[in-house]
């Protein structure tokens, strides 16, 4: 059962055009890596979902309601989808407790005392224990990424969106990361879905059910991490492996050349 599905998604800025048509579904109670290279959209795309942006045509439908669309769509989102940012985005001025509990401060729900062990959990969860008073920027950038997840699992959402969480770090602290990932979802069972967009193959195939390759505005494949590893799609391949032949940098070659070409057709004309 699908609890994303995105139908020919279009999205532009001025002339660049980011997706061109993109389907993609997400099951419920997974772990969905999109893939591609940087520029490709990834994080556009989980603007999206997280209805931040609106497309420019085509459809996404989030637990069956469309998003933009149906009035309810948002407020599911608001109170069911959360993130964990690229660069953690923590609060400076708010305590590690105040940045994990900052969703039942705001919208009330909860008592101190079912927040203090809310908390108290997560920050286990992370293996960050006992820093609730410290401030952001008292810890390293490693420690920050786990206080964001740590933040986006006090809601208690359905849908979790990473934004590049193994970026900026180092290998040991990639793995930490990507067990962290894994614990948590563990610890929800199939209660939640996650979305993971990321460059860092080793990391897609550790955290992922699924994966999908996003390039030049379209899913061109998904697959396990198994037929993702193994895949015989040329650009798959090339990307994967890290691979500076084939066909990703012969198209860009082939691009430049032609920009180039127009230039230099331009001038002759100015002469």
């Amino acid at each position: 059962m699908s609890i994303i599905k995105i139908e020919n998604l279009h999205k532009s800025f001025g002339p660049k055009h980011v997706f061109t048509g993109l389907d993609l579904e997400i099951e419920k109670g997974e772990t969905h890596v999109v893939i591609g290279r940087s520029g490709e959209g990834k994080s556009v795309l989980l603007k999206h979902l997280s209805g931040l942006m609106r497309p420019d045509s085509g459809r996404i439908s989030l637990n069956n309601m469309q998003l933009h669309r149906d009035p309810e769509a948002i407020r599911w989102v608001r109170r069911n989808v959360s993130m964990v940012f690229q660069m953690a985005a923590l609060f400076d001025s708010l305590t590690v407790y105040e940045n994990v509990a900052f969703y039942w401060i705001e919208n009330g729900g909860k008592t101190r005392r079912e927040m203090d062990l809310i908390v108290s959990e997560l920050l286990d969860l992370v293996d960050l224990p006992h820093t609730e008073h410290l401030y952001p920027a008292e810890l390293s950038g490693g420690m920050r990424k786990r206080v964001g997840l740590a933040r986006a699992l006090a809601c208690e959402p359905e849908i979790i969106l990473y934004d590049e969480p193994t970026t900026g770090l180092d290998p040991v602290t990639s793995e930490v990361i990507n067990e962290l990932m894994m614990r948590a979802r563990g610890r929800a069972g199939s209660n939640i879905t996650s979305i993971v967009i990321t460059h860092d193959m080793k990391s897609a195939y550790t955290v992922g059910d699924r994966i999908s390759m996003l390039y030049e505005g379209r899913i061109i494949h998904t697959g396990t991490p198994d037929e993702i590893r193994f895949s015989t799609n040329p650009i798959l391949h090339q990307f994967v492996n890290g691979l500076s032949k084939g066909p990703i940098t012969d198209d860009e070659d082939s691009m430049v050349q032609t920009k180039a070409s127009q230039v230099i057709d331009r001038a002759r004309l100015q002469l």
